[in-house]
């Protein structure tokens, strides 16, 4: 045998050994710990996932396929309906009208909230003085209670004692029915959601504004950019990942807003302020026979909606990000 292999067999033997296989162990160990403490992180908010949105999610599907009543709800033995309750719900008169009205009171809240927010934070982005007092007193819609803000807008609103109908009677205009008209109704609990949703805005987009550069704004002002120009050229566009979040997240509120239309007009007079949420829960807790089934395909439906609503918006500001 060569000196070369007597070598090679005398070092392969050294590698072999049980130091080198111990060796290799704990570094198999070591490899495996950081994957071990990322499982034992993520394991709680997989396990709050799963209990609080996928089981009830898929409870709600289970309940929109099958032919529930009060006693197979309590008891599980609901006949398969398949897409029956669908059927039902595309076929029935609300269906139409509480469409175009979720369409309305979402895009038209988005539109003032975004728009007022955006010029509120525009505004304090100054930082006068007494700005941070102002912009605190500004977040009192969003802390207090929706049922308070909804309780406190039907007061205003009222049709004999309201103050908006006293300052209009001042000025010489006439009474409005504001929760009692079907042609009023429906912007009453829209007045009362942007007044609701504005801080939401005014807090992003003013974080928004304050991770500008000062610097972006002196080199637009040396190269002789006016104030509009620098809003448009400058601000809007460095907005435009914080605005994209702002409105999905507000449109994903503002689709399965429930409370303030319910305590101000309950979808009324007539179904002129219905809208899908209020519709799911009249179906399935507002009836003297309550309707479990059709309740929860009108509340699929509301899903399906902010789904296509936040895919078609990230669609749209990736094409604008591309160009």
């Amino acid at each position: 045998m060569s000196l070369s292999t007597r070598t090679r067999a005398r070092d392969s033997g050294r590698t072999s050994g049980p130091g080198h296989r111990a060796a290799r162990t704990r570094g198999h160990r070591h490899s495996r710990s950081p994957q071990w403490t990322a499982w034992a992180f993520l394991t709680p908010v997989i396990a709050y996932l799963l209990i609080f949105y996928a089981y009830p999610l898929y409870r709600n599907v289970e309940l929109s396929l099958r032919d529930y009543t009060v006693r197979s709800f309590v008891q599980g033995d609901a006949p398969f309906a398949g897409f029956g309750n669908y059927a039902k719900v595309f076929a029935d008169a609300t269906f139409a009208p509480a469409l175009w009205h979720t369409i309305v009171f979402t895009l038209v809240s988005l539109a003032f909230q975004f728009t007022i927010g955006l010029a509120l934070a525009v505004f304090f982005a100054r930082n006068f003085r007494l700005s941070a007092t102002l912009r605190a007193l500004f977040l009192v819609p969003w802390l207090l209670p929706l049922i308070v803000s909804a309780s406190t807008w039907s007061w205003m609103l009222n049709s004999d004692s309201g103050v908006v109908n006293a300052v209009l009677g001042w000025i010489g205009i006439g009474p409005v029915n504001w929760l009692t008209s079907p042609e009023w109704s429906l912007w009453s609990v829209i007045i009362a959601n942007i007044w609701i949703g504005i801080p939401f805005n005014l807090v992003l987009l003013y974080s928004g504004l304050q991770a500008i550069p000062p610097a972006v704004y002196e080199a637009a002002a040396l190269d002789g950019a006016s104030g509009p120009q620098r809003f448009w050229r400058v601000t809007f566009p460095l907005l435009r990942p914080v605005s994209a979040i702002t409105i999905l997240l507000g449109l994903v509120y503002t689709l399965k807003v429930f409370d303030i239309i319910w305590i101000m007009t309950k979808g009324g007079p007539s179904g002129a302020s219905t809208t899908f949420a209020t519709w799911s829960y009249r179906l399935g807790f507002g009836n003297l026979v309550p309707s479990f089934g059709p309740g929860a395909a009108v509340g699929n439906l509301l899903i399906v909606m902010a789904l296509a609503f936040g895919l078609l918006y990230i669609r749209i500001q990736r094409r604008q990000a591309l160009t």
